[in-house]
């Protein structure tokens, strides 16, 4: 498998649909660094890979809904730098074979353990995990989507790559490791946006306050999230659609379609105002696209 990429390109976003509100907008392609470990989940994962190393756990084990990006990478990673894996999904009723994603991490020798939506509510629980142990032996845990104290060390890097200066930088947001990351290594006259694509509230706020403290340079806009997460819409489709005819550059609706999508309603409400240069991160995903 290819290395790691070590420059990160990034793209201008010429549209005309947006070029007349007078604001300057480029992608931070994340997605392009890798063709399975991509976007923030090798961010993630490097310093956990590390840690793993370090205490000599030869197995990965974590947790994902049947269209995890963290699940595929994670089924890749440990197929590139030598760990076994194992994912367990939510959903007694999927199989190995019931979507791109799962074939995916089977194919890369991750062990797949499907589990009722009541017991994956469980997997914080300490009764559980030593379920797990019983069962699997000993392992490194990765939480659900990945995030922990060691990924949002790794997102903070992300910022690193960008080598113009702005003044907002947005991403989509699951867990809220990548936006904790970015939000702990901007300056204090620059703004993270993130665009849940869930509905909860308070949970990805909580997770984002653990981890960044006090700080006020950013904020969270639930008005893009399409009903939920792996929601989407027609309206939703022909945006990322026309998004790729316009910059050649594919969308996932799961995450970055509803960023953008975001981005670009806020540009046209003038929300972001004249003038302002705006980065966004494409984090990858595209192995769960329904588009070409």
């Amino acid at each position: 498998m290819p290395a790691i990429a070590e420059k990160i390109p990034m793209q201008k976003i010429s549209d005309p649909e947006i070029e007349l509100f007078g604001v300057d907008l480029f992608m931070l392609r994340l997605d392009l660094i890798h063709p399975n470990i991509n976007g923030n989940k090798w961010f993630k994962l490097r310093y956990n890979l590390d840690e793993a190393k370090h205490q000599n756990k030869g197995t990965l084990l974590t947790f994902g809904g049947a269209f995890s990006n963290h699940i595929a990478a994670t089924s890749a990673a440990g197929k590139e730098f030598g760990f076994k894996t194992i994912g367990i999904i939510r959903g007694e009723e999927l199989n190995e074979s019931s979507n791109p994603t799962l074939e995916f991490a089977r194919k890369n020798g991750m062990k797949l353990y499907f589990v009722t939506r009541g017991n994956y509510r469980k997997k914080n629980s300490q009764e559980f995990i030593s379920e797990l142990k019983n069962l699997f032996g000993d392992f490194y845990m990765l939480p659900e989507g990945g995030t922990n104290e060691l990924a949002v060390k790794g997102c903070s890097e992300i910022i690193s790559n960008v080598d113009i200066p702005f003044d907002f930088i947005c991403c989509a947001v699951g867990t809220g490791g990548t936006i904790a990351g970015i939000i702990s290594s901007i300056e204090k006259n620059q703004k993270v946006i993130g665009f849940p694509v869930l509905k909860d509230t308070e949970f990805i706020e909580n997770t984002v306050k653990k981890f960044v403290g006090g700080k006020k340079n950013w904020t969270l806009n639930y008005d893009y999230h399409f009903g939920g997460y792996a929601k989407t819409s027609s309206e939703l489709l022909k945006f990322a659609d026309r998004f790729k005819k316009q910059t050649d550059i594919i969308l996932d609706p799961v995450y970055t379609g509803k960023l953008m999508f975001g981005i670009y309603n806020l540009i046209k409400r003038k929300s972001l105002k004249k003038g302002a240069k705006i980065i966004a991160l494409h984090t990858g995903g595209i192995l769960n696209t329904t588009l070409t």
